[in-house]
């Protein structure tokens, strides 16, 4: 039994007509003659009584023909949903953000999401990239958009490149180091407490390339937080240094360091390998790509 079948019988039921339904449905008269032939032996029992040029259905025949109703109802509508689900018009995403794509991205996805695509139901996820990698595993999240040198290398996961942001060193305006005269080092910096989210590996191997041992994360950052806003605010209202994608806080100074920091970070959006993606996350891809800019 198929749904095509069901939509045959359906239609001839309406009709009463082989040669009417065979028109409509845009088939020969035998193939439907055929087709409704093969249910009513599936089934067991006649469908219809051929009345002269009609076609009339039995009693069971009109019990198939209300059941047969509800099931094609209900494959439109679960092909429906699918559409709507492609489309963003419909459905629910589970996305997790690192700190950097955080402080990017939440208020104006959120909003882009409520104004093109208010259909979708979009739950955000903050916190450690750890965590939101097993939450991930755990298929509490749908996908992830983290710093990807961030994130240990693993053949169960997917990355996909999105954006590459420049890190910077910035001050709040009338900081004392604005003031700087001559090449500033990193010496300098180190009169002030400097903030920062947790680096990756490949950041803190810049560092030590660029400015020595001493510049480590480990060793520099006084101020640590996971979420890049708050070390922003800090960095507006005192002498602190903030060391973070140069997008995250336009309103601060950039500080030109001799040699120059020149270190990228690489924003990936994760999902599980091998695994079906989500309806709708095409739609939050192209937005993410459109936001992630510095």
């Amino acid at each position: 039994m198929t749904l095509v079948q069901l939509r045959h019988l359906t239609s001839l039921a309406e009709t009463g007509s082989f040669t009417r339904s065979a028109e409509l449905l845009f088939i020969t008269q035998p193939a439907l003659s055929r087709s409704v032939a093969a249910l009513e032996q599936e089934l067991g029992q006649p469908l219809f009584d051929r009345v002269g040029r009609r076609s009339e259905l039995t009693p069971f025949g009109r019990e198939v023909v209300q059941r047969a109703r509800q099931l094609l109802f209900e494959a439109d509508e679960l092909a429906a949903s699918g559409r709507q689900m492609s489309a963003g018009q419909a459905g629910r995403l589970r996305l997790g953000l690192g700190s950097g794509p955080g402080a990017l991205l939440m208020a104006p996805l959120l909003q882009a999401m409520a104004t093109r695509h208010p259909g979708t139901v979009l739950e955000i996820a903050r916190g450690d990239i750890h965590l939101l990698e097993h939450a991930l595993r755990e298929r509490r999240l749908d996908a992830l958009v983290i710093d990807a040198r961030s994130l240990s290398p693993a053949a169960d996961l997917h990355v996909g490149s999105l954006a590459e942001l420049r890190g910077a060193f910035m001050v709040r305006e009338g900081h004392p180091l604005t003031r700087w005269t001559g090449a500033l080092r990193f010496a300098a910096l180190q009169q002030f407490p400097i903030a920062s989210t947790p680096l990756s590996e490949e950041v803190a191997r810049i560092l030590v390339e660029r400015y020595g041992p001493t510049a480590h994360p480990a060793h520099c950052v006084t101020l640590r937080c996971e979420e890049i806003p708050p070390l922003v605010d800090v960095a507006r209202h005192s002498d602190a240094v903030l060391l973070a994608i140069r997008a995250a806080a336009p309103d601060l100074v950039e500080l030109a360091l001799t040699p120059a920091l020149d270190a990228r970070a690489r924003f990936g959006m994760v999902t599980l390998a091998g695994r079906a993606e989500p309806p709708g996350l095409h739609i939050v891809r192209k937005l993410v790509e459109a936001l992630l800019h510095d």
